[in-house]
């Protein structure tokens, strides 16, 4: 039996991810893929379009054999916290031989020669970033200049560095050099548009101009093109029943949480310095809306992703220690199971049988697994989020409140 695992958030699941799934199954000649999915918040600081069900449902549909939910901690984390937390789940099922992640370049040994230089960062490295930082350059570009100017031989791939999915890319062959994994990465192009392009314009747009179609048009058949036709008629569905949920829909409850948090400061929440958080006290009452709010916090060297990544956190009680004592105790305590098609019953039996971390699949029993004091913070902290986002659902489209705990797993 072989396994390749995969890692994304679906948001939504389009023509693309179908594509890479059966070509991640093609060229690792794999059995079986494992999906490691974020839940209902995503990686940029926002929540997804549609509930996570609809998502597991769809790739379940299009080729993915399992889905375990990536803790929230992880899912709304810079690209390093994203991938070395969903690296360290896929490494601890301990029945995962291959890594397939999508790229720009489409080329593993450019990565992976990127990656090595990136692994262990020498204080002289670490200078090189302040620096540049101090001249008004953002994290992500300081660090491309440091890397360049620490390492000449790489000036030939710095437009490798340019682009978001080889980024990420370089951060999971970075998570699995580190945990010293035996897990063999592969990484294909990416089919179709830019990461960043928001404009609908063939059958593999981006994400991004999905999403943006769906939010701005009171017509889904306007992005019938860009999905499988299984998971167009599954959205058809759905549409303006339960989906779509913007980052605008959590204004309030994020002006609220500031409100509310301010005597305090902010600096305690995950990725918050004190500069962020006097920046944020100081401009509170300027808030009318969450986009303006966050084009006015950022700065030439403060990204709007980074923005938004922390105000999720301050939304989602996501603390800096938390995230601390979780990376410094091998990141991840169990593998929630949401998804997975009954021909997987053998998987299931192979990483029940050798796996480290316990599989939940009933967060009722979950405190008979997970036993740890870090492993029901991160538990309780998954939890309450999805009844955050599952608040917005039911009053946006006027549905009684989702309990987690009787959520069902999508069985196909």
């Amino acid at each position: 039996m072989k396994t390749v695992g995969i890692i994304a958030e679906y948001n939504p699941f389009h023509n693309g991810h179908a594509y890479q799934i059966a070509e991640a199954k093609k060229i690792t000649g794999a059995d079986y893929c494992v999906v490691i999915m974020s839940g209902n918040f995503m990686q940029r600081g926002i929540p997804a379009i549609m509930d996570k069900s609809l998502r597991i449902q769809s790739a379940l549909m299009c080729g993915a054999d399992l889905v375990l939910e990536l803790p929230v901690h992880y899912a709304t984390g810079s690209a390093e916290y994203f991938a070395s937390g969903a690296i360290a789940m896929l490494d601890r099922l301990n029945v995962i031989d291959c890594l397939c992640f999508g790229s720009e370049c489409g080329n593993i040994q450019a990565l992976s020669m990127l990656s090595d230089s990136l692994v262990s960062e020498s204080e002289e490295f670490k200078d090189l970033i302040k620096q540049n930082m101090k001249a008004g350059s953002s994290y992500p570009k300081a660090r491309n200049n440091a890397l360049i100017a620490s390492s000449p031989r790489l000036a030939g791939y710095s437009d490798i560095l340019q682009f978001p999915n080889n980024i990420l890319g370089i951060e999971y062959l970075k998570a699995l050099k580190k945990r010293g994994s035996h897990i063999e990465p592969y990484t294909i192009s990416r089919k179709g548009s830019d990461y960043h392009d928001d404009s609908i314009n063939d059958s593999y747009s981006s994400a991004l101009a999905i999403r943006e179609s769906i939010e701005m048009n009171q017509d889904i058949s306007l992005i019938k093109e860009q999905l499988p036709e299984i998971v167009y008629k599954l959205l058809e569905e759905n549409y303006l029943k339960t989906f779509p949920i913007t980052i605008e829909d959590f204004s309030s409850l994020i002006l609220y949480k500031l409100i509310k948090e301010q005597e305090n400061g902010y600096s305690r929440y995950f990725d918050i310095d004190k500069a962020f958080s006097d920046r944020l006290e100081s401009l509170i009452y300027s808030y009318t809306d969450y986009t303006s709010f966050c084009e006015k916090i950022k700065t030439r060297n403060i990204t709007h992703s980074r923005v938004a990544r922390n105000l999720l956190h301050i939304l989602l009680d996501i603390y800096q220690s938390d995230v601390d004592a979780f990376c410094a105790d091998d990141y991840v305590y169990y593998a929630r199971i949401v998804g997975f098609r009954k021909e997987a019953a053998p998987l299931l039996s192979a990483i029940k049988e050798k796996t480290s971390i316990p599989l939940i699949s009933k967060l009722a029993d979950s405190d008979s697994y997970v036993t740890s004091e870090n492993g029901r913070k991160m538990l309780k902290r998954d939890i309450e989020s999805n009844h955050i986002y599952s608040l917005i659902v039911s009053h946006k489209y006027h549905h009684n409140l989702l309990n987690e705990y009787k959520r069902a797993i999508v069985i196909l």
